[in-house]
């Protein structure tokens, strides 16, 4: 049991396993009491269990389906109402390998339903109370396919993709207002990610990170004060070099004209 300074508490999304279980045992560890969200109510009532006898933090766990409606408004008025809620771990997400003449569109709308609308529903709840507070932390979980996006399904890349530019927007719209934005870029994660995904044999390759080694890294660059981490790019500098590229790029959209090599 820790006797760790009361931070406040954490809500953590898609928390029953893999990430979020690694994120959920390390910022019980840091003093956070933990509001764990997650469909399966069995695993997440062993892993509060387990948690609070270890860390003596209160752990509530909320079994929801983020792709459901009406189980997302549930977990969106809890961030609305709860004001002790310091900090949002947006981790829930689901991903594919197939190419687009392999999956259906229903399946891959339930994709973008929870990789993108229950993330920006649950920001969205979290982020007027941060602000009026004048302190929160959002945390979201994107991808390395939001950068590399012709590595797996386009969908779940494209889905990743919008994470990170909405990371960038967050950060522009409440980091005077003493909230922080980090987006966090896995690359492939030994989790039950690649089971769901269809590519298990992923899960045991020597380039695969674990759960643990990855939240480790990310919960670092959080300390550093990074605003996007990717743990398993080692020249940090060339995230660094490549996101002012992009941002003097952007710059040169602002002309009335087209170019010259559009004229007829």
């Amino acid at each position: 049991m820790t006797s760790t300074q009361f931070k406040g508490t954490a809500l953590i999304t898609g928390a029953s396993a893999g990430i979020g279980a690694i994120y959920a045992d390390r910022l019980a560890k840091r003093g956070y009491d933990l509001i764990i969200v997650a469909r399966n109510a069995q695993r997440l009532a062993a892993l509060a269990d387990k948690l609070g006898k270890e860390t003596g933090r209160t752990i509530t766990s909320v079994a929801a389906d983020l792709g459901n409606r009406e189980d997302l408004r549930k977990v969106e008025h809890i961030l609305r109402d709860n004001t002790a809620i310091t900090v949002l771990v947006n981790n829930a997400g689901v991903g594919s390998v197939a190419s687009i003449l392999q999956d259906n569109a229903d399946e891959m709308e339930a994709m973008i339903e929870l990789n993108i609308t229950a993330l920006t529903r649950l920001t969205y709840a979290a982020a007027p109370g941060f602000v009026a507070r004048g302190a929160g932390t959002i945390i979201n979980i994107s991808s390395a396919v939001g950068i590399a996006v012709e590595s797996l399904n386009g969908v779940y890349s494209a889905s990743k993709s919008y994470v990170l530019s909405f990371g960038h927007a967050l950060q522009r719209d409440l980091a005077d207002k003493g909230v922080r934005i980090q987006t966090v870029l896995p690359a492939a994660t030994a989790t039950d990610f690649w089971d769901v995904a269809g590519y298990a044999p992923q899960k045991d390759k020597p380039t695969t990170m674990s759960a643990a080694d990855l939240v480790d890294a990310a919960l670092s660059g959080l300390d550093q004060g990074e605003l996007v981490t990717i743990p398993p790019l080692h020249d940090g500098d060339q995230w660094l070099r490549w996101e002012a590229d992009r941002r003097a790029f952007g710059r040169n959209f602002a002309n009335a004209k087209p170019a010259p090599r559009y004229a007829k």
